[in-house]
């Protein structure tokens, strides 16, 4: 899972990863499947009917559970709250006595004679309040949509349950939609008809990680190393098309498939974009959410499009990492997850913190980025993760991230998890001489285990270190599992990087994640925030909390177009001429002057050790 920080910072003042193993499906169980039929024509009230029919049932009562919680969300979500008129019906249609167990599970009496369960399903896109962090909705990427003939958002664990001890049985997904929209999915249609998909999985797991999201049809398929590519948008006016994302997104993961080598088996991969209108109704948790073959991401409609690809390169980079863990390399507590009594693994460190060291590092290796770009990320992740509970053991965190006070330092998987990742690389290039890093360990680890086989969480550091240096496990023991701070310097140092101290020039609008601005949801006005200390930028201009942005240099603002107000701004020089139109107490007024920029001392990384340099090309370009 990947959150788009920037994003969530903004969106913040509009309102004032994942993956399973594959199991052997029971073969004395192989004639049973669980059936199901989804009816997305006949909406009513914003909900969606399923009906389930029944394997074969040998116990009195049963139980039909809907997950509390998905891999790669780190989150209690219960889906179950989102399900109503829940109802078990025999074979002749009686209807059979349930009980609501607890907010994702029923209890089904006189179980031997159950033909079938109907209920109906709300989305979660329009019960967001806020960002979908540190409030409790449910991040986007994992949620649900329902608007009914225009996009239904199916992540398949918002929509279908399981059976007790039948979660290894085939689905057969039978979805009748209307012929105008089009499911976007990895899955492969089994019906030719123009209405109707049947989509069929090994088992409850596989169809869990499927999404599908119906819309018009928009979408772009390329092939890169013979995996089939498929990128999937829906955007509500149209402004932005598959079409016009698809060159960067397939320069990307060409870059992707390059940097991995031989570390992939995954044969089609999808992308599937959902941009938000931000209107108090629509989804507000961007980021994306990764499947071993297939990316689910939010992201505002209204982000320029230079803005847009950039956070698509950085979120589904991330995800589509994913494929080498958790997909082919996972623990017990992975392969055989349990959605509604779940068991932490201790290694996200791994799972999110390796794959975000990759989601940046194959950019400078394939030269997407340049050396100071990835050297001012690192320092940045160095900053984050300083700022955060530095001395809390990593793999603690990690088994027990659903419960604070651990769930408050989940998002030092980004940053430290990605250092942990970037301390390893330079040990394993440093004692190789440069001739392998952390993805050839990554490559060894997938040959030892793969998606089919699990390995034991409290063995994995001593694997690790077979595979490696004895200095690799010190580091894990010490830094990882132990509550030592990471001395970053010692690593940067191995390969000629050393501190900075640079006076940068900060962001106008925001400092840190809070903005200097708001939005009027009714009237769509930017204004200055009143009560706040104003920086250079408004002291100079005279501008008060509470004037409302009419116009900047002649063009008009407001909440529709205030992301192009925002990247403008990033391109602003020290005194530059200015012109902005305000109204201050209902009159309007025009502020002419210069830029003053805000500006910050930031630590920064920068390659001082000339000694150093054929590591440090090993490490970055290796």
């Amino acid at each position: 899972m990947k959150k788009i920080f920037f994003a969530l910072a903004f969106a913040s003042f509009f309102w004032s990863c994942k993956t399973g193993g594959t199991a052997v499906t029971d073969t004395k169980s192989a004639t049973e499947t669980v059936a199901v039929s989804i009816n997305l024509n006949d909406i009513k009230d914003d909900k969606v009917m399923v009906v389930v029919t029944s394997p074969k049932i040998t116990t009195d009562e049963v139980t039909y559970s809907i997950p509390k919680i998905v891999p790669g969300t780190y989150s209690i979500d219960d889906y179950g709250k989102y399900i109503e008129n829940f109802k078990a019906f025999d074979s002749k249609g009686n209807i059979l006595t349930t009980t609501k167990v607890d907010d994702n599970t029923w209890s089904i009496k006189n179980a031997k004679a159950i033909a079938k369960v109907t209920y109906l399903v709300n989305d979660t896109f329009d019960t967001e309040k806020g960002s979908g962090f540190g409030n409790n909705d449910i991040f986007s990427p994992a949620g649900t949509n329902i608007d009914a003939g225009k996009n239904f958002m199916l992540n398949m664990h918002g929509f279908v349950g399981y059976f007790k001890d039948k979660k290894d049985l085939p689905y057969h997904v039978t979805i009748s939609h209307p012929e105008t929209l089009w499911g976007a999915t990895s899955m492969t249609d089994l019906d030719a008809s123009k209405t109707n998909d049947l989509f069929v999985t090994s088992r409850y797991a596989e169809l869990v990680e499927n999404p599908i999201m119906y819309a018009k049809p928009d979408y772009t398929t390329f092939t890169i190393d013979g995996m089939e590519i498929l990128i999937g948008v829906y955007s509500p006016t149209g402004i932005v098309t598959a079409e016009s994302i698809t060159p960067e997104m397939k320069t990307m993961m060409t870059a992707q498939k390059t940097f991995l080598g031989k570390v992939n088996a995954t044969k089609k991969y999808s992308v599937l974009l959902y941009l938000s209108t931000m209107t108090p109704d629509d989804a507000k948790g961007f980021g994306a959410l990764e499947h071993p073959t297939a990316t689910t991401v939010v992201l505002p409609e209204m982000m320029p499009k230079e803005e847009l690809v950039k956070s698509m390169i950085d979120v589904v980079s991330h995800e589509f990492f994913h494929i080498v863990t958790p997909l082919s390399i996972h623990s017990k507590e992975i392969h055989n997850f349990d959605y509604n009594a779940p068991k932490m693994s201790e290694h996200l460190w791994m799972y999110e913190g390796v794959t975000e060291y990759f989601a940046n590092l194959f950019q400078i290796n394939q030269g997407l980025i340049s050396e100071e770009d990835f050297l001012t990320r690192i320092a940045e992740k160095i900053a984050h993760a300083n700022a955060m509970n530095d001395t809390m053991p990593f793999t603690t965190m990690s088994a027990n991230v659903l419960k604070e006070p651990y769930k408050a330092q989940y998002l030092n998987v980004y940053e430290k998890g990605a250092l942990i990742g970037m301390c390893l690389d330079i040990i394993i290039r440093e004692k190789s001489n440069g001739e392998r890093g952390i993805l050839d360990l990554m490559q060894k680890l997938s040959n030892e285990y793969g998606p089919s086989k699990p390995f034991n969480d409290n063995q994995l550091f001593a694997k690790i270190t077979a595979l490696t240096y004895p200095e690799v496990g010190t580091f894990l023991t010490t830094y990882v599992s132990g509550s030592t701070p990471i001395p970053y310097d010692i690593y940067l140092a191995k390969v000629g990087i050393t501190k900075s101290i640079t006076k940068t020039a900060a962001n106008v609008f925001l400092k840190g994640q809070v903005p200097y601005i708001a939005v009027d949801q009714k009237t769509k006005e930017i204004s200055v925030k009143p009560n706040i200390e104003l920086n250079d930028f408004y002291k100079n201009l005279d501008l008060k909390g509470g004037d409302i942005i009419v116009s900047i240099n002649n063009k008009p603002y407001s909440l529709t177009n205030i992301y192009d107000m925002i990247t403008s701004s990033q391109n602003w020089k020290e005194n530059d001429a200015i012109t902005i139109k305000i109204k201050r107490n209902g009159v309007e007024k025009v502020i002419k002057g210069k830029v003053k920029l805000p500006y910050e001392q930031k630590e920064g990384l920068n390659a001082s050790d000339a000694t150093k340099k054929a590591l440090k090309e090993a490490w970055l370009k290796g």
